[in-house]
């Protein structure tokens, strides 16, 4: 199939040995029960096969929704995905699943790695050293100025070796506006933001770059944070405008077989509608820029 046939939300690719393998939310059970995750492979990003399912739930198995932004990354001689899992009666959180293949069949490999406490989405594994560090974020159900945090890992990333850290809130960033839905979606009054969608990568200037999504002036959109020392913990610095600014996100940076730096995401951001897109991402001047 061509890309515009996948349907799914939250796009992620990984490369290995020469082959492009991409995961995501199935889309037509984004928003409501789900039972399983799914791999796309390609030689070149335009053709294709799949989708694979990659794991199924088992019988009792804890969570039954929020199957959400399933993140494949090839680490220790196997490979790990890094995902959301929720239930009726359970707040979101993040898990890892692994396999000895990236199209499966992955078991659950971690115990929950965010606060049972707290209602968190969207986790991406960044190494710092020899450190996995796990960036997400608090859902705004919890914080309605929707936080962006980290928690360092365990080297087998069976679970968190710390505590969680702050490090900024969608509030900061001038283009992000609170969610013009928050009353009649979930009963929440005042201004509420969310931030989702992490994607941490250190570039060619020794700087940490985040990419990351939250709702601007023309929907869902996706803006930049900049940590100039190079380090996880920040401080972080909202890059304005965003860039991508209308009806698509949930975006991720990877390198094609070229070496070209390169960015995916989903688009639009209507229910039942989303596809992944994908466009060159350049670095100039201290900042990113997407080639349409």
């Amino acid at each position: 199939m061509k890309t515009n046939e996948v349907n799914i939300r939250d796009p992620y690719v990984l490369l290995h040995e020469d082959k492009y393998y991409l995961y995501g939310t199935r889309s037509a059970t984004c928003w409501g029960e789900a039972d399983g995750f799914d791999c796309y492979v390609s030689e070149n990003l335009e053709d294709w096969e799949g989708p694979t399912e990659i794991f199924h739930r088992p019988e009792g198995f804890f969570a039954d929704r929020e199957y959400w932004a399933p993140e494949c990354i090839f680490y220790a001689g196997a490979f790990y995905l890094i995902t959301t899992f929720g239930g009726e009666n359970r707040k979101k959180g993040i898990y890892v699943l692994r396999s000895e293949c990236p199209t499966g069949p992955f078991e659950l490999y971690s115990e929950r790695l965010t606060p049972e406490d707290w209602v968190c989405i969207d986790g991406t594994v960044y190494l710092e050293g020899d450190t996995p560090i796990l960036f997400f974020s608090h859902s705004f159900e919890d914080t309605p100025d929707g936080d962006m945090c980290m928690i360092p890992l365990s080297k087998d990333l069976k679970r968190a070796n710390g505590e969680a850290v702050v490090l900024f809130s969608a509030g900061e960033a001038e283009w992000a506006k609170p969610v013009p839905f928050a009353k009649a979606e979930f009963g929440m009054d005042g201004d509420v933001y969310f931030t989702d969608g992490p994607c941490v990568n250190k570039l060619e200037d020794g700087r940490l770059y985040m990419t990351w999504s939250s709702w601007g002036d023309c929907g869902y959109a996706v803006g930049v944070a900049v940590s100039e020392s190079g380090l996880a913990k920040g401080p972080w610095k909202q890059m304005n405008p965003p860039i991508f600014p209308v009806n698509g996100g949930h975006g991720m940076v990877f390198r094609d077989k070229g070496g070209t730096l390169r960015f995916t995401l989903h688009f639009p951001n209507d229910k039942y509608m989303e596809r992944p897109m994908f466009a060159r991402l350049v670095l100039e001047s201290g900042g990113l820029r997407l080639e349409k």
